[in-house]
């Protein structure tokens, strides 16, 4: 247990790896490889509750502005902030996800099912469109591939790379103590703010419970949920 903290995770990333340890073992007790279940001695760390960090307009336009002349970065900047996805969803689009719909002029995105994410279909609003078709026209785009965000090689970007990105691009825009799980954070607060319905949002993200998205009205200033349907533009 130790090691894990030497390595720099989170109690909340060694409660994680606690779980997997322990179900791993139960698996080996129930098959007969092993007799006893060494990993009931395991104990988990104390994992406290933070408020999850909002990003100002300032900080999200400031962020926007450095990464303009850069296609790929500012297309997955975009996307973050329109959609309220994770880094694991957005690491996962493919070319073949993102599908239009002529009769209304619009573009959806495919998101499939995904650890405890249902599958979902969630709309692109044009600001996105832009920045997603700019990076396809750039000489980043790799049309070859079937995954939306590839690196210079052609390769589909890794969590790590998208992390990496970003992590470099908060630094050049003066953006400090942020995640990149913030920019998903702050979709959902501004989507409070401006009044679309709560069960809405939480459908859009993937909450498995409208009460995880619930917390979020209290960090937003908003009393209770709104009743808009469609999404505003951050």
């Amino acid at each position: 247990m130790a090691r894990f903290f030497e390595k720099g995770y989170t109690n909340k990333s060694v409660s994680r790896k606690t779980n997997s340890t322990k179900t791993f073992f139960g698996f080996l007790v129930e098959r007969g490889f092993v007799k006893d279940n060494v990993s009931e001695y395991l104990k988990h760390p104390e994992v406290k509750a933070t408020n999850p960090r909002i990003l100002s307009r300032l900080e999200y336009r400031a962020l926007r502005d450095v990464a303009r002349n850069d296609p790929r970065t500012y297309a997955l900047i975009e996307i973050f902030l329109q959609t309220g996805l994770s880094i694991a969803e957005i690491a996962g689009i493919q070319m073949e996800h993102l599908k239009m719909d002529p009769t209304l002029d619009k573009t959806n995105l495919y998101i499939p099912a995904r650890g405890s994410k249902d599958e979902r279909t969630i709309p692109l609003n044009k600001v996105a469109v832009s920045a997603i078709e700019a990076y396809k026209d750039s000489a980043q785009g790799n049309k070859k591939s079937p995954y939306l965000f590839i690196t210079r090689t052609g390769n589909p970007m890794l969590v790590r790379n998208i992390r990496s990105t970003l992590n470099r691009y908060f630094k050049k825009a003066g953006v400090e103590n942020v995640t990149v799980n913030d920019l998903r954070h702050t979709f959902i607060a501004e989507q409070l703010k401006s009044g679309v319905n709560l069960a809405y949002i939480s459908k859009i993200v993937g909450h498995k419970r409208v009460s995880t998205t619930e917390r979020y009205l209290a960090y937003s200033g908003v009393e209770k949920s709104g009743q808009k349907t469609e999404l505003v533009v951050l």
